[in-house]
C-alpha cells in the first residue's frame, strides 16, 4: 500500500467528536505560494474549523487568509494502488512574493472541544533565475558539461543534436545554459538526475526528460515534440517551468478527441511535488499539462499550474489527475479541448481550480470521476455547447466546493458526437453524483439559444434560484459578458474571446467573499466568473 504522507495518530476504538491537534507541517513550498498540513485525531462528526492569517516576517498587520479545509482521513477507490490521507486541517496561503518569509496564525475551533492557536513560519522560494555575479561563459557543445556551479553557459546558435547534461548546480550556484537568439537547437535533451540546472532559451525539437530532477528550470524555449516535458517516476521535485511555447503533433479533430481517440502525446507530463508550470503557451496534445496517474503518479502535491494558455488539447486541457492536496491550478486560459480540466481522482485534497477561463469544450469543463475528493472550484467562466457544468459519472465526487462560477452552456449541432461522447442536451447545469459533503452554491448559469434547464441530482428545474442546491444561484444568458461569443460549431477552432463581464450586470457585487481569494477587489462585493467587471486581462502564457 502506498502511503503518501505518515499517519499521526493512532486509532481509537470509539468516535471522538472533540478534536486533538497535532504536528502542523508546510510542505514543498513555491514562488508564490504556501501550504499548510494540522495533522488532527478525533473530530468525527467534521465540525472542526481553522481560521488563518499570514504576514510578511517583521511586518506589523496580518491579512486574514482562507480558512483551512476540512479533510477526513481516507483512500482511494478503484486504482490501480491505493493511495491514502491522513486526517486533517489543509490549505494554502495564494499569491505571495517570491523568496519571502512569512508568518501564518491558526486558530482551530471545535463545538465538541479542541481548541488550539499556532503560528508557524514558513518562506516561498525565489525566482530562478541566475545570481548577478555569475560567471557568464561562451560556449558550444564541447563545452556543455563542463560547466561549473554558479556559471552562465551563453550557448553559440547550432545544432547540437541530442544533448544529456551530466553537471549539477547548487543552492545559491545554479548552472545556467541560456541562447539568447533561440538558435541553439536541440534534437532532444535529458536533464534526468540533474539538481540546480537551469534551461533558457534554446529551440529542442524533441522532448526534454526531467526524471528525478530537483530545483531544475526551463524557460523561454521553443520546444516542437509529440513529447513537450516529461518527467516520470520518481518524477521532478520543486521545479520551474514556465514562459515555454510548446507545440504538439495534433491539430483540433473531433475525430480523434477522449481517451480512447488516436491523440498520443503530452505537453508537460509529471509528477512529483511543489513544481511550477506558469505561462506556458502549450498546443496540440492530448494533454495539455498533465499529472501521471494510477501506477505512475509519485506523490503529487503543491503543485502550481498558472496562468498558462492552452489549446488543442484532444483528451485534457489540464489533467491534474491524483492530486493529493494543495495542488493549485489558477488563471488558466483553456479553448478548444475535449475537457477543460480534469480532476480524476483528487485525493483528500484541498486541489484548487480558480479563476481559469474556458471557451469550446467538447465534453466537459471539470471532469470529477473516480471518486474525486477534496476539489474547490471557485471564480471560473465556462462557455460551451452542451451542458455549461455536466459531471456525468457514477462514481460520485465529494467535499467539494463550487461556488462563484459562471457556467454557459447551450444548443449543440443536431446530434453531435466528439469523441463518441455527447456534449450534454445544453443544460446549464447537469450533475447527477455526488456526495453529502458538497457545497454547490452561489454559481450562475445560462443555456444559449434554448430555453433554461438545469438538472441537479434527480432534480430538473427550469428556474433559478433552487431550494436544496443552489439557493443562491442565478440565471442569466450570454449577455452578462461585454463582449458575448458562443461557439456554435464546437468543431472550428475558435480564437480565445474576451470573457469579461459588462458593466453593472446580473452578477456583479453577488459572489460569496474568501479571503486572500477575491477580498482585494473593488465593489460591494466580488463578480461571480473569473473576472471582476473592469479588470484587466491576465498575461496568459509567455510574458513576452
Amino acid at each position: 500500500m502506498t502511503k503518501l504522507l505518515p499517519f499521526l495518530f493512532l486509532a481509537t476504538t470509539h468516535a471522538a467528536d472533540s478534536t486533538a491537534p497535532g504536528e502542523i507541517s508546510t510542505p514543498f513550498p513555491t514562488i508564490t505560494h504556501l501550504a499548510v498540513e494540522w495533522q488532527i485525531g478525533g473530530d468525527d462528526d467534521l465540525d472542526a474549523v481553522c481560521e488563518m492569517k499570514f504576514r510578511q516576517a517583521g511586518a506589523s498587520e496580518w491579512r486574514d487568509g482562507m480558512p483551512l479545509r476540512r479533510v477526513p482521513a481516507g483512500s482511494s477507490q478503484k486504482t490501480s494502488q491505493p493511495f491514502t490521507w491522513t486526517n486533517r486541517l489543509s490549505g494554502s496561503v495564494f499569491d505571495l512574493e517570491p523568496g519571502t518569509a512569512y508568518e501564518i496564525e491558526l486558530k482551530l475551533h471545535d463545538p465538541d472541544g479542541g481548541e488550539a492557536t499556532k503560528i508557524v513560519k514558513a518562506a516561498t522560494r525565489p525566482d530562478p533565475v541566475a545570481n548577478a555575479d555569475a560567471v557568464i561563459k561562451n560556449g558550444s557543445k564541447a563545452e556543455l558539461n563542463s560547466v561549473k556551479p554558479g556559471e552562465v553557459l551563453l550557448l553559440a546558435d547550432g545544432d547540437y543534436g541530442a544533448a544529456t547534461f551530466n553537471r549539477d548546480g547548487e543552492p545559491g550556484k545554479p548552472i545556467v545554459y541560456r541562447s539568447t537568439s533561440g538558435k541553439a537547437v536541440f534534437s532532444e535533451i535529458s536533464l534526468t538526475g540533474r539538481k540546480w540546472v537551469y534551461l533558457e532559451g534554446v529551440t529542442v525539437n524533441g522532448p526534454v526528460r526531467m526524471n528525478g530532477t530537483e530545483h531544475c528550470a526551463v524557460r523561454r524555449c521553443i520546444i516542437n515534440a509529440q513529447f513537450g516535458i516529461k518527467a516520470y517516476k520518481p518524477g521532478m521535485m520543486s521545479a520551474c517551468i514556465e514562459d515555454n511555447i510548446i507545440t504538439g503533433i495534433r491539430q483540433w479533430d473531433p475525430a480523434i478527441m477522449g481517451a480512447g481517440g488516436d491523440n498520443e502525446g503530452e505537453g508537460i507530463q509529471f509528477t512529483g511535488s511543489g513544481n511550477v508550470v506558469r505561462h506556458n503557451r502549450v498546443t496540440g496534445f492530448r494533454d495539455c499539462i498533465s499529472h501521471m496517474e494510477d501506477d505512475g503518479a509519485a506523490m503529487q502535491m503543491c503543485n502550481d499550474i498558472l496562468n498558462n494558455d492552452i489549446s488543442a488539447g484532444l483528451d485534457d486541457g489540464i489533467e491534474a489527475d491524483f492530486a493529493l492536496s494543495n495542488c493549485r491550478i489558477l488563471r488558466n486560459r483553456i479553448t478548444n479541448c475535449f475537457v477543460g480540466i480534469s480532476s480524476q481522482p483528487g485525493l483528500g485534497g484541498p486541489n484548487y481550480f480558480m479563476r481559469n477561463v474556458m471557451f469550446n469544450l467538447t465534453y466537459s469543463a471539470f471532469k470529477l470521476h473516480r471518486y474525486s475528493i477534496g476539489d474547490v472550484i471557485l471564480h471560473n467562466t465556462v462557455v460551451k455547447a452542451g451542458d455549461g457544468f455536466g459531471n456525468y459519472t457514477s462514481e460520485p465526487f465529494d467535499h467539494a466546493l463550487i461556488q462563484n462560477n459562471l457556467f454557459i452552456g447551450g444548443k449543440t449541432p443536431e446530434g453531435a458526437k466528439y469523441g463518441g461522447y455527447s456534449p450534454g442536451r445544453g443544460r446549464g447545469v447537469d450533475v447527477q453524483n455526488f456526495g453529502g459533503h458538497c457545497v454547490i452554491d452561489f454559481n450562475a448559469y445560462a443555456c444559449h439559444g434554448m430555453p433554461f434547464e438545469g438538472k441537479i441530482r434527480s432534480r430538473t428545474f427550469n428556474k433559478l434560484p433552487g431550494k436544496e442546491f443552489e439557493p443562491h444561484g442565478v440565471q442569466v444568458s450570454l449577455e452578462v459578458l461585454a463582449t458575448p461569443a458562443f461557439p456554435e460549431n464546437p468543431a472550428k477552432v475558435y480564437d480565445p474571446p474576451d470573457l469579461r463581464l459588462k458593466p453593472e450586470s446580473a452578477i456583479q457585487d453577488i459572489a460569496v467573499a474568501f479571503s486572500n481569494v477575491n477580498d482585494t477587489l473593488k465593489g460591494r462585493a466580488p463578480d461571480l466568473g473569473a473576472y471582476e467587471t473592469g479588470s484587466d486581462l491576465p498575461i496568459y502564457g509567455p510574458r513576452r
